[in-house]
């Protein structure tokens, strides 16, 4: 049975990050924040806003993964939605690993519509960072 879950995640991961190497703005200051705490979410909004400003030509995508067992505090959080409504306006992408939302046994049922899943969040952040995204973990 654990061979078969492997199995699938590695085929999900594979098709997954195709599908992410297609929107990545080269020639640009790419940013991936990985967080183990929704509450950082709105200083890291607030972050990218002004790097934003002082970026403005340089500055392309903005992402936020969000791993570990703060996903737990997702689900039916009003106060959460509000940011990502926030970031959505601010074309920040917040991203949850499909790990953590399997390991703590979190629906995709459960989570906002605005958020992205990825199957598996340390390697999609070690893809990014090969393509050349800076990435921070707080």
């Amino acid at each position: 049975m654990r061979n078969l879950i492997i199995a699938t995640a590695i085929l999900f991961m594979a098709g997954a990050e195709i599908v992410n190497a297609q929107s990545i703005q080269e020639g640009k200051d790419n940013y991936l924040v990985i967080s183990k705490n929704i509450q950082q979410l709105k200083p890291i909004i607030l972050t990218a806003r002004d790097l934003g400003k002082s970026e403005e030509q340089s500055l392309g995508e903005f992402h936020v993964l969000i791993c570990g067992k703060t996903v737990k505090d997702i689900s039916g959080n009003e106060a959460f939605k509000e940011l990502l409504e926030e970031a959505r306006k601010q074309r920040i992408q917040v991203l949850v690993c499909g790990l953590s939302l399997s390991k703590f046994d979190i629906g995709i049922d459960q989570l906002p519509d605005d958020l992205t899943i990825v199957d598996n969040g340390i390697l999609h952040a070690l893809q990014l960072k090969k393509k050349g995204f800076i990435t921070l973990t707080i």
